[in-house]
């Protein structure tokens, strides 16, 4: 059986977008040479950056204080069939509802959101959180309407999700329904979050 991939990975390079808010910033990406010809027969670079650079997953101790590191989810919970849910789905709960009723038991839900951020109503984020999805894609980004800062985030935490964001939006037109996502974090032990290659794979 052929399929066909949609790489939705940021590039890694120095252009990639480092999160930073007022006096905040997160760790600069860096890469530099550590060794190479002719004082070594091979060559290695020097990688720094932090778990939150570029296409990332963040686990639910990134939002939530001794909330699950990213060791706590296995690898097979970061490939399967996702549910796509678009972003005029979410403007309240009978548009959401509607969408839900195709919803087939997929194990990963992707939400298609926009830039600038789109806002959804908290109760429609709860009746997504209803569906006990382990694993959010979220592409673009969203708010929850008149809460503060970052509470889509921390009611993903709080809800025990690993969200997957920062995807490379040039080919949110090529996302379709029926996909599989498969997503690979390093393994990193105690950590609240990794960079990842993501990919989706439709079945010709």
């Amino acid at each position: 059986m052929a399929h066909r991939l949609i790489d939705l990975t940021r590039p890694l390079n120095r252009q990639t977008p480092i999160y930073a808010d007022g006096a905040y910033r997160d760790p600069p990406l860096e890469v530099a040479d550590w060794c190479g010809p002719p004082d070594q027969p091979f060559r290695v670079s020097r990688l720094a950056l932090g778990t939150q650079t570029g296409t990332h997953i963040d686990a639910p101790a990134h939002f939530l204080p001794g909330g699950p590191t990213l060791d706590a989810l296995g690898a097979d919970a970061l490939m399967g069939r996702c549910f796509l849910i678009r972003a005029h789905d979410l403007a309240d709960t009978a548009s959401c509802s509607r969408a839900l009723a195709g919803f087939g038991d997929e194990p990963i839900l992707f939400v298609m959101g926009t830039f600038p951020p789109i806002e959804v109503p908290g109760d429609v984020l709860e009746r997504l959180l209803g569906l006990g999805r382990r694993v959010w894609v979220l592409m673009g980004e969203l708010v929850v309407a008149g809460r503060e800062p970052f509470r889509f985030n921390r009611a993903l935490a709080e809800a025990g999700v690993y969200l997957i964001e920062d995807l490379d939006d040039r080919r949110a037109d090529e996302v379709a329904p029926g996909g599989e996502v498969i997503a690979l974090p390093l393994r990193l032990e105690g950590v609240s979050g990794s960079p990842c290659r993501v990919v989706m794979r439709y079945s010709d």
